[in-house]
């Protein structure tokens, strides 16, 4: 089939394939997976409510069965080898599904579990969840003193302070209702109840309860810790009841209408537990909001029953949308119309945790999910609001006018280092991830590279449409952006690659600073650039495609190493032709076989598969699978690429826009 024939097809056939799939309202949505342990905490909670007959959870035991891979164990992401807290939670909620003992599925989980040092070497999340049940001493909990909740949010101590909005968002909306969990330590009755005492190595009599030593500074907070329970002993906990009266006024006021805390099941589930703890009736309308909330985030097929860690359908909208828009869809198709009105409609006009440190700030960001009024976050608000501009609607200024609100938000997020983070402004004390508490290594929400250059190159995008939107110049000046350059400069790895916080991994990262860079600074960053689209050329695997394990995490070594996926080997070509565009000079043999590897591996219904995780939750600890991100990155990619090949055969100078934007930013 000739090149560009096999290439228009390809587009042709993804666009249809995201047309279908629109829902009716104009949105975009589709399954966000991770790892089984989201769904055996919904099962434990539903058993310490009772509330377990009134949902199919028969059905969990399915899917959980499907997940268990042959050597006994259930993984964090796909093809990791088994993980010890994934198997020890899902262990446990087979139990609490009546599954027996000498099952054996059962045992080859506790073979798995025994050999990797069983229950007294997991996680403290899945220490807690096992305390609830009595199969773990509240003793090995961190303690989580009330008054933590009456700490100043205001600068104290020379400009320092701590409270809880120190805490990232999503810790925060998980921890505070933790303080009266862990105030409480409830142990609770189930049905069945059990037992994990098989899970100990060393047996249950002479397992230690008692928070790990790290042998370095951090070992101050198990003295602090052995105060605190001390004082819980005691009696002695200074501000007790008013912390936890605190903590219960604040849960309650950041529970939404539709039932939600923080838009994660974590902080819904904890919610619940203290709701619980606080001794609620299972008939109040707050429990019963909250229970809905669960369902929402629940995916029923004819024989199984999981839950998502969240949904992302603002998130899916606006970047099916860019792709759309990117691979030549009318800007006013109807589609992109409807998502557009959509996204408009979603946008959060409240004052969220985020005006707490914020005192600039007016609203006017857009969260993940359909409702999260209280945690939107930058590169949500950034993403949309490229989706916006590329749309022609019925109405431009109400468009526009939603747009110069996010951009004006945005603008006062930056952090100090010059960088953006998600959801807060400094949210960096990295002593926070030191606490034996914080052993998932994700309290705080700092700037990071990728959130930063998507800030960019909104900007970029802006400044360089044909659009009237020079307005937005005076949302976030020259100043602010030479800030962010220097801050992506200093976070350059010596091989020339980014880190991606969100998303796996260096290539993620690096794609995202290329994309930013070539519209914002081609002329005064080629050589960064050059040195960012050198790496990901060297990066490419043999059959065409580019990919990136997790464990990339945690061993840095493996940069750009992993098999092909559609999604990855997406963000390496729009990186690479982002370079191109603003060096003059293409990886053509890099970009066009990646191409290639893209269109032979697309199915006849327009889709890619890929059964890898490469979104990022907590690096090392929760990865994600976007079910969306290998359909549309593939086809922003294609998009790019022919109107990039449509360039050249008309001869239109490919550096026209970024040379003018970056004019214009020089001048202003």
């Amino acid at each position: 089939m000739e090149i560009q024939t096999r290439l228009d097809e390809a587009i042709n056939k993804s666009q249809d394939y995201l047309l279908s799939t629109q829902y009716e309202d104009g949105y975009w949505w589709a399954e966000l997976e991770s790892n089984v342990t989201i769904t055996s905490e919904v099962i434990l909670l539903h058993k310490i409510w009772g509330t377990d007959t009134a949902r199919p959870l028969h059905k969990a035991e399915k899917y959980l069965r499907q997940q268990q891979r042959q050597n006994g164990a259930w993984e964090l992401y796909y093809a990791d080898g088994g993980d010890l807290n994934t198997t020890v939670e899902a262990y446990m909620a087979l139990k609490l599904l009546g599954v027996a003992e000498n099952d054996p599925a059962m045992l080859k989980a506790k073979e798995f579990i025994l050999a990797k040092g069983g229950v007294t070497k997991t996680r403290i999340f899945t220490k807690l969840h096992l305390a609830l049940l009595g199969c773990y001493n509240w003793r090995g909990i961190p303690s989580l003193p009330p008054f933590v909740m009456l700490l100043p949010s205001f600068p104290i101590f020379g400009g320092h302070s701590f409270s809880i909005y120190e805490l990232s968002s999503w810790a925060r909306s998980s921890t505070v209702p933790l303080l009266i969990v862990c105030d409480r330590k409830p142990i609770y009755n189930t049905s069945p109840q059990i037992r994990l005492d098989e899970l100990y190595v060393e047996g249950i009599e002479d397992a230690k309860f008692e928070l790990p030593s790290n042998s370095d500074w951090s070992d101050i907070f198990l003295g602090l810790d052995n105060l605190f329970k001390f004082a819980e002993d005691w009696k002695l906990m200074p501000l007790r009841e008013e912390g936890i009266k605190a903590a219960e006024k604040w849960v309650l006021e950041r529970q939404e209408a539709t039932g939600d805390w923080g838009g994660i099941i974590p902080a819904m589930l904890n919610s619940m537990l203290a709701l619980k703890a606080l001794n609620y009736d299972v008939a109040d309308p707050i429990v019963q909001r909250g229970l809905q909330a669960i369902d929402n985030f629940a995916i029923e097929t004819e024989d199984t029953y999981s839950v998502q860690a969240c949904v992302s359908p603002v998130w899916d909208t606006g970047l099916v949308m860019r792709s759309l828009i990117d691979s030549g869809l009318a800007p006013d198709h109807p589609a992109l119309v409807r998502g557009a009105k959509w996204l408009i409609g979603k946008q959060i006009l409240d004052y969220g945790d985020w005006s707490v440190k914020n005192r600039k700030g007016q609203p006017g960001a857009w969260a993940f999910e359909f409702d999260n009024r209280f945690y939107p976050d930058v590169d949500d608000s950034a993403v949309v609001v490229m989706a916006l501009a590329g749309v022609q609607m019925p109405d431009e200024e109400v468009k526009q006018k939603a747009i110069a609100r996010a951009v004006s938000w945005i603008s006062t997020m930056q952090c100090k280092p010059g960088g953006w983070a998600a959801f807060d402004l400094d949210n960096d004390q990295d002593w926070l991830n030191a606490i034996p508490y914080g052993d998932l290594k994700a309290m705080i929400d700092p700037n990071t590279a990728d959130v930063t250059a998507r800030v960019l190159e909104m900007m970029g995008e802006l400044r360089s449409s044909s659009l009237e939107t020079y307005q937005y110049m005076t949302l976030l000046n020259q100043e602010q952006i030479q800030r962010a350059l220097t801050y992506l400069m200093k976070e350059q790895e010596p091989e020339g690659c980014w880190f991606g916080r969100w998303g796996v991994n260096y290539i993620y990262g690096t794609s995202g600073v290329l994309s930013a860079l070539s519209l914002i600074a081609p002329q005064t960053h080629r050589q960064a650039i050059e040195r960012g689209a050198n790496w990901l050329t060297q990066c490419q695997n043999s059959d065409g495609g580019w990919g990136e394990t997790c464990d990339t995490y945690k061993n840095p070594a493996l940069k750009g190493k992993g098999d092909s996926t559609a999604s990855q080997t997406a963000w390496a070509l729009i990186g690479l032709i982002a370079a191109g565009e603003a060096t003059g000079e293409f990886a053509w043999d890099a970009i066009d076989r990646g191409i290639d590897y893209l269109t032979s591996i697309q199915k006849d219904d327009g889709t890619w598969d890929e059964p890898y995780f490469t979104g990022t939750g907590f690096p090392g600890h929760f990865y994600l699978k976007y079910h969306l991100y290998q359909q549309h990155f593939p086809l922003t990619a294609l998009g790019r690429y022919r109107d990039l090949k449509h360039g050249q055969q008309l001869k239109i100078p490919l550096q026209v826009k970024s040379k003018q934007v970056i004019s214009e930013v020089a001048n202003f």
